[in-house]
């Protein structure tokens, strides 16, 4: 088994408050869990309402379908 992990950094400007920014979050993060069966989460700049960071964990059964996942999970963001 290996783990396959990956942090997002996205910028979005378009963003004009911490409610608006934690709305973009949640459906994203939703997105991942149901599409991909990952772990996601917001893991940084909660309170800087035009940076987004996400983190996003799997564990597969060997490294080609790691990358794989991950690349998809890429495209997808």
């Amino acid at each position: 088994m290996k783990i396959a992990a990956m942090i997002f950094r996205l910028r979005a400007p378009w963003v004009h408050s911490l409610k608006e920014k934690r709305m973009i979050v949640k459906s994203l993060i939703a997105k991942l869990q149901n599409r991909y069966h990952v772990s996601a989460a917001e893991i940084d700049e909660q309170d800087t309402h035009q940076i987004i960071v996400i983190g996003v964990a799997a564990i597969v059964p060997h490294n080609a379908m790691a990358d794989s996942l991950m690349d998809d999970i890429s495209l997808f963001v």
